[in-house]
């Protein structure tokens, strides 16, 4: 894996601002010179992955974390029956982005809004939680499942 990025640079933040409106990705400038890159991708991971700032990695097509990887969702959403998800993960389309978890810790969200498919293929009988804004159980899955679910308003959730 590459190094951390960081997209509290002013000068990283701007790019970044200006490839979003263009949809391409920005290499460092002269006023960035650790050469870290910042992808609209990787914004909008960031916006729905709320206290979750530390990216392990970033490229054009995939943004790591520890414990979640987020790609551009396939183009065809609408033909999914089943999400492609390996094993022990659990893996959903939210607002354009394929979020993959694959390690069991809460993960705070912000931003998720739409429907979208979901696949939960961990170890058979385990339960994904997806938590309402105070905290309550809003709705789980039990692995192997696979479907399509309302993600507004879920505020965080947890995979095992």
């Amino acid at each position: 894996m590459g190094e951390p990025v960081n997209v509290k640079k002013p000068a990283a933040l701007l790019a970044a601002a200006a490839a979003l409106i263009a949809g391409t990705s920005v290499a460092a400038s002269a006023a960035d010179p650790a050469g870290t890159r910042v992808t609209s991708l990787q914004q909008r991971a960031e916006q729905v992955l709320a206290g979750h700032p530390k990216v392990l990695h970033a490229s054009a097509d995939a943004v790591r974390y520890d414990g979640l990887t987020v790609t551009a969702a396939p183009k065809n959403q609408a033909a999914l029956k089943d999400l492609d998800c390996a094993y022990g993960h659990l893996c959903m389309i939210v607002n354009g982005q394929k979020f993959d978890f694959y390690k069991c810790q809460t993960w705070n969200l912000t931003n998720w809004t739409g429907n979208g498919p979901f696949t939960n293929n961990q170890t058979p009988g385990t339960v994904a939680k997806f938590f309402n804004k105070d905290g309550s159980v809003r709705w789980t899955s039990t692995a192997y499942q696979a479907g399509t679910a309302t993600w507004d308003p879920i505020w965080s959730l947890r995979p095992c």
